[in-house]
């Protein structure tokens, strides 16, 4: 009977090992299955900033110039985002001249002026700019420069033109890049 009540012991000891070692080893690939689900089921840029509540002045500028497409493909980018208080501090009738078809070619420059190929997070953006003796020049999707410098902690960006802009919030994740909210709009020199 010892010797039964053993194998019996045993033979539940095994199962229920080779049940923790599937435990174990299925875990990861359904956690890495997850992730992979929750990251393709995050928005992109476009759908991004229309989930703000504070771009819809930006995202109207986006689909007039038709570049809905082009932020929605995988990028990845990194876009810096006028709010619409940014926007509304422009000059009066700015923006309405802007969002007319006739200057779809201006409005797509002005857009693609506040893009930049590939992913740069905040942290990145810093550690260039320290990098750089305290002002770090990067190229646009537009072509144009623009610099990156700090204001005691603030990130502030300054067009061609000389103005500048702070970043308000860093790092908005999106599936094809990531937003920077800007206080304020690049205009090409």
């Amino acid at each position: 009977m010892a010797f039964s009540t053993s194998l019996k012991a045993s033979a539940l000891a095994s199962i229920a090992a080779m049940g923790a070692f599937a435990l174990a080893t299925g875990s990861p690939a359904l956690a890495d299955h997850h992730g992979k689900k929750a990251e393709m089921s995050q928005a992109n840029i476009v759908e991004t900033a229309m989930g703000t509540g504070m771009h819809g002045t930006l995202v109207a500028a986006v689909k007039a110039a038709g570049l809905v497409d082009t932020l929605a493909a995988p990028g990845p980018y990194t876009v810096f985002a006028p709010t619409d208080d940014a926007f509304a501090a422009l000059p009066a009738g700015t923006v309405d001249t802007m969002l007319q078809p006739e200057n779809k070619g201006q409005l797509t420059s002005i857009l693609t002026y506040h893009a930049v190929a590939g992913r740069v997070p905040a942290s990145a953006l810093a550690q260039a700019i320290t990098d750089a003796g305290g002002t770090y020049e990067f190229q646009t999707l537009a072509g144009n420069t623009l610099s990156a410098s700090f204001d005691g902690q603030t990130i502030v960006v300054t067009d061609e033109a000389g103005r500048t802009t702070n970043v308000v919030k860093a790092d908005v994740n999106a599936s094809n890049g990531v937003i920077h909210v800007t206080d304020g709009v690049f205009l090409p020199g």
